[in-house]
């Protein structure tokens, strides 16, 4: 219970992390544009991520096997989401892009029956967290964000889809367990790199912008912080909470922009907030809560 426990505080950092991220994205691209802030985004997370690596004996898998997995995955996980999402919410807006972005729990549901053999598969408490926690997520975000769905079709569907590739990301996550989680992120960040590097050099001509302070600040914030550190985290616990348990932090990452808002800005937070935030949680402690088997970390986890 003691590992599990630990577990659930990573889920909450991870949620806490890339929930934040839309504030430093924002911050950064009043002096840096999309495709350069992503581009720097994860390469400077590659470098770390190398470093640790370097400093603790981990080499990289150099079989075209395994890097044919990574970038698949940097497919599903980054580079696609992250391009679908930026190009989507420009038309949909932002509440309702909200509202669809945090459907991947219920696309891991889904798509587990696809996939996954029998004994695999999510049970119906699952369900009810999933359902509970996408609610709850409406009711933080506001009934009235989806007033517009249905409107801009196409941009809603891109977002949409984009929470569905983050669901089969999750779900083909496994195919790492053998590997120390610092591999995966590693590799699946390094193919990144490897596409929107040279889309910013072809789009942005990234030599010549001026990021000020708060630019560069944003953008290493994003790259060690919410990317490097976030994936170490993610891939650790697609091992120890399995997929539908990690997805569930989208739910989480909806209440931290309110809660960061009430701490830092004396924002004020109304009852409907409230019991979404309430919502969004119970449904995370539906999906995670533990099943009769051993909840033993592997310890491929611990490495």
């Amino acid at each position: 219970m003691e590992n599990r426990s630990f577990e659930y505080l990573l889920l909450g950092v991870l949620a806490l992390l890339w929930g934040s991220s839309y504030m430093w994205i924002g911050l950064a691209l009043d002096t840096v544009p999309p495709a350069t802030l992503m581009a720097a985004r994860v390469s400077l997370a590659s470098l770390i991520l190398l470093l640790v690596m370097a400093l603790r004996g981990i080499r990289m898998p150099l079989d075209r096997h395994n890097w044919r997995l990574f970038f698949i995955q940097s497919l599903l996980n980054g580079t696609g989401p992250w391009l679908l999402l930026a190009w989507g919410q420009q038309y949909a807006g932002t509440a309702v892009s909200s509202v669809l972005n945090s459907t991947s729990p219920l696309w891991v549901f889904a798509i587990s029956f696809l996939v996954l053999k029998r004994g695999q598969l999510p049970g119906g408490r699952q369900l009810a967290g999933a359902l509970l926690g996408f609610a709850g997520v409406v009711l933080i975000i506001g009934v009235g964000a989806l007033d517009n769905l249905g409107e801009n079709i196409l941009p809603q569907l891109a977002v949409f889809f984009s929470a569905a590739l983050y669901g089969v990301a999750a779900l083909r996550g496994q195919l790492f367990r053998g590997l120390p989680p610092i591999v995966p992120a590693t590799g699946m960040l390094l193919c990144s790199s490897f596409v929107l590097v040279p889309l910013s050099l072809l789009t942005e001509a990234p030599w010549t912008l001026t990021p000020g302070p708060t630019g560069w600040t944003a953008a290493i914030m994003l790259g060690v912080v919410c990317t490097a550190l976030a994936f170490l985290i993610y891939f650790r616990l697609l091992i120890t909470l399995g997929a539908m348990g990690t997805a569930s932090q989208a739910y989480l990452r909806a209440g931290v922009g309110v809660v960061l808002g009430v701490v830092f800005l004396s924002e004020s937070l109304d009852a409907e907030t409230f019991a979404g935030i309430c919502l969004a949680i119970s449904g995370v402690v539906l999906i995670n809560w533990p099943q009769r088997m051993s909840t033993t970390v592997p310890s491929s986890a611990r490495k």
